[in-house]
């Protein structure tokens, strides 16, 4: 890929934020800029998922384990070459680190020392992106966000759970670790119909090269 890629220098980029701050809305608006793989998470095959809103304690192991595991295979597959050959970009609306932001929350203290081994022991073979885009926003634009999107299992989302997430999500990503992080507040960007809004993401995409910056 050269420099006159709208993303400037970066073959792989991810999306993060809490629950419904809106990462595969900007993946999916972003992929037309460029030829680019998109790998979305597969949450829809996860058959605890639904059961984990209604009982956390209760099935929250089963669910973290089983989104480990899941985006571990959809992670391996970035490395083979065939993956690559039509690509400049792959842009990606999760971190596989995210496995630990959310086993932390939900996982009682012995089950996540089992949790972190297995982490441990595939984590090595995960390729590293070029560039993490955070996504932020307050909690009530996420809960209304989420409330529009409508998914049933959704529909009494614990206001709670999703604080705790999201000033997690702040708080690991405060400072730039081994790649740049492009914090975005989107409390008043809506680049799903917004033009403007997602170019201007775009230009600072292809600006941010180190650190940590912040833009609203």
């Amino acid at each position: 890929m050269t420099a006159s890629s709208p993303f400037g220098l970066h073959r792989y980029i991810v999306v993060e934020g809490p629950i419904g701050v809106g990462k595969t809305t900007l993946v999916r608006r972003l992929a037309p800029f460029a030829r680019t793989r998109v790998v979305l998470e597969i949450f829809e095959e996860n058959p605890f998922l639904e059961k984990f809103y209604q009982d956390r304690s209760r099935y929250a192991f089963q669910t973290e384990l089983f989104f480990l595991l899941s985006r571990f295979r959809q992670q391996q597959a970035l490395s083979l070459p065939q993956q690559d050959l039509f690509a400049e970009v792959t842009l990606s609306d999760y971190l596989f680190y995210k496995n630990l932001i959310f086993s932390g929350i939900t996982l009682e203290e012995a089950e996540w020392k089992l949790y972190l081994d297995v982490y441990a022991a595939v984590e090595p073979q995960i390729q590293r992106p070029d560039l993490l885009v955070l996504l932020d926003a307050p909690l009530p634009v996420l809960l209304e966000r989420i409330r529009r999107r409508g998914r049933h299992y959704e529909s009494n989302f614990d206001a709670d759970y999703l604080d705790v997430l999201a000033r997690r999500y702040r708080s690991e990503f405060k400072h730039a670790g081994p790649y740049p992080v492009l914090h975005v507040d989107t409390t008043n960007l809506d680049f799903s119909v917004d033009d403007q809004a997602l170019e201007r993401i775009v230009r600072e995409i292809a600006i941010t090269d180190a650190g940590h910056r912040f833009i609203t």
